[in-house]
C-alpha cells in the first residue's frame, strides 16, 4: 500500500514540475494508451484462463450489464444534479 501511495505522490510531484513541456505530455499520453491496452489485454488473457468464469459467462454477462446501465444512469443523474445546483448561470 505505501509503495502504491508513494508512486502516486512521486508522479504527482513530477506531473507538476513537467506539465508545461507539450513534447513530454504527447509521449506520456501515448505511454498510458499503450500501457491501458496491455493491461486490457493481460486481463483479458486472466479471464481467459479462469474455467469457471468462461462456463459462467452468460449469467455473468446479464450481471454486468445491469450494473452498467445502473451506473451509468447514476452518472447522468448525479452530473445533472451537480450542473444544475452548481455550475448552470442563474437567472
Amino acid at each position: 500500500m505505501w509503495i502504491i501511495l508513494g508512486l502516486m505522490t512521486a508522479g504527482m510531484v513530477i506531473g507538476a514540475i513537467l506539465r508545461h513541456n507539450e513534447k513530454i505530455i504527447k509521449r506520456v499520453n501515448i505511454l498510458v494508451t499503450w500501457s491501458i491496452f496491455a493491461l486490457l489485454f493481460l486481463l483479458g488473457i486472466a479471464v481467459g484462463l479462469n474455467d469457471e468464469l468462461v462456463k459462467n459467462l452468460d449469467s455473468l454477462g446479464i450481471h454486468a450489464l445491469v450494473i452498467t446501465i445502473a451506473s451509468i444512469l447514476g452518472s447522468v443523474i448525479l452530473s445533472w444534479i451537480v450542473y444544475h445546483y452548481f455550475f448552470r448561470n442563474h437567472k
